[in-house]
């Protein structure tokens, strides 16, 4: 096994930034005030040579709070596979704040110094990385933290350790998540107040040899402050603060992944990049995380016995894809293992892809997975004239969902006739910003084909049991059907 890392925010960069924002609001009203009045008594001097003074106040204001760790011993260790090993090492972070408030401590993974990046990695070979878990024993490798006090802490209030960190094994968190904090200053500035970190790790028996590496990223902030972050998950708490064409990076819960997101001119949130969710048999989605609204519409029957996969406990939606769905990476053009079918869902991924943020291809999916289904099959009324017909389920991120492709006209505010509408505002054939619109080509009969050279986006809309509606752009732009069996990209917006 390898070293895990820690990395510890300085007080004059990143903490200066997020705990001292709201002290700054407070201290420059104070330094103008002062030097108001100090100018003011000069102005009056009682001199009457015809010389004049002035007086200037300079004065540098650092950081009251810092937050620093002491290394004890690395989290360094070696882990012979089939085997659990806990108490990997131990770092005491020390926290010094003068802040009345106190403050709050944050964690996040930061292996490869990316933030939300929670893997212990295999650098040689990352496809053997290790997830966040706290499994001790069988297929699954695992590795996870843990917060303690420190014995003999000078100081007469420690920090609070939050429930399932605080001697107990917890998930390297995904994005940034509270571990820590105090209700008051330290007393004592020379002595502070301090914790320890820990972890653990299992290698299953067919854990792959070799050296793994992660890093955790703590920081400290005011209490009343949080570290945002965007989640698709939590759209509806977010949305309504972006201006018309505003753009912002947004994660999605289910795997750390991030997304670029823009409010367009027809007033809809749109994921600006294609979406890169992997399906996989072993994983079970569910409508906390996931675009799962209904198992069965008895109006429709949309979701009848032809869907498959659904259950609900607990008021939750639950969706198992067949158990031969999967993603299949690929690399040049040709697709082993592609389903191509309409009766199991599947998707690919292009995993020599180097672009990044809205130019990213993302993946490619048949329409059964994109409606979250194990048989589209059964979905054989065209609903082009009746999108209240559509299926509505998907595997958007909760709080997001497919874009319609109706008959309704693209002219009028507001129109189902979504695509058209992007199209009708901007006059651009969707090809360029503020739209990113990926010619990604597609995928059929396992091969990769017209890469750069067309686009091809799935709606919601039926067009009859072997063909669902999408939009089409190259030479030209329409909004037309296409097979469900084929591979095309996917845009969700918020609800």
């Amino acid at each position: 096994m390898g070293k895990i890392k820690h990395q510890t925010i300085t007080s004059r960069i990143e903490f200066f930034y997020y705990a001292f924002r709201n002290i700054l609001l407070v201290g420059l009203p104070l330094l103008i005030i002062s030097g108001f009045v100090l100018s003011h008594l000069s102005f009056h001097s009682s001199a009457t040579d015809g010389s004049s003074g002035t007086d200037n106040l300079t004065i540098s204001i650092y950081s009251a709070c810092t937050l620093s760790s002491v290394v004890n011993n690395e989290h360094n260790t070696i882990v012979d596979v089939g085997t659990y090993k806990d108490n990997i090492g131990k770092t005491t972070i020390k926290t010094l704040c003068n802040d009345g408030n106190g403050y709050a401590i944050y964690a996040n993974g930061y292996s490869n110094n990316e933030e939300g990046n929670n893997k212990l990695i295999n650098s040689e070979y990352p496809q053997y990385s290790i997830d966040t878990g706290l499994a001790t024993s069988g297929l699954t490798s695992a590795w996870a933290m843990k917060l303690n006090n420190i014995e003999n802490d000078p100081s007469p209030t420690p920090p609070v350790i939050e429930s399932g960190y605080n001697d107990t094994y917890g998930l390297v968190p995904q994005y940034w998540t509270k571990v820590a904090g105090r209700t008051a200053g330290t007393t004592d500035m020379d002595e502070g107040s301090s914790f320890t970190t820990t972890y653990s790790v299992y290698a299953s028996s067919n854990q792959h040899a070799g050296s793994y590496a992660g890093q955790v990223k703590y920081v400290l902030t005011h209490p009343s402050y949080q570290p945002y972050v965007y989640y698709m998950q939590e759209v509806d708490q977010w949305k309504n603060t972006l201006a018309m064409e505003e753009s912002v990076q947004a994660i999605d819960k289910r795997d750390g992944k991030s997304y670029w997101v823009t409010k367009l001119k027809d007033g809809h949130i749109w994921m600006t990049q294609n979406l890169d969710f992997d399906l996989n048999s072993n994983t079970t989605l569910n409508s906390n995380t996931t675009d799962l609204n209904v198992i069965y519409n008895s109006t429709t029957g949309q979701y009848a016995e032809y869907n498959g996969g659904y259950t609900q406990i607990n008021n939750i939606i639950y969706w198992k894809p067949a158990s031969t769905a999967t993603t299949i990476n690929f690399a040049g053009t040709i697709v082993t293992g592609w389903g191509n079918s309409d009766m199991e869902p599947y998707s690919a991924s292009k995993t020599d892809d180097t672009n990044t943020g809205h130019a990213s291809l993302g993946n490619y999916y048949n329409w059964t997975a994109v409606i979250a289904s194990n048989n589209s099959s059964g979905l054989t009324s065209n609903t082009y004239d009746n999108i209240s017909q559509n299926p509505q389920n998907s595997i958007c991120p909760k709080g997001w969902r497919l874009p319609a492709i109706s008959s309704a006209s693209a002219s009028i505010v507001g129109s189902t006739n979504e695509f058209a509408r992007l199209n009708y505002l901007y006059y651009n054939n969707l090809a360029t910003a503020p739209l990113w619109f990926v010619p990604a080509g597609g995928i059929s009969e396992r091969i990769l084909y017209r890469l750069s050279e067309f686009g091809r986006y799935w709606s919601s809309t039926i067009y009859n049991d072997k063909n669902a509606y999408g939009l089409n752009f190259g030479d030209s732009t329409s909004f037309t059907q296409q097979v469900k069996t084929l591979g095309r990209s996917l845009r969700c917006l918020a609800r």
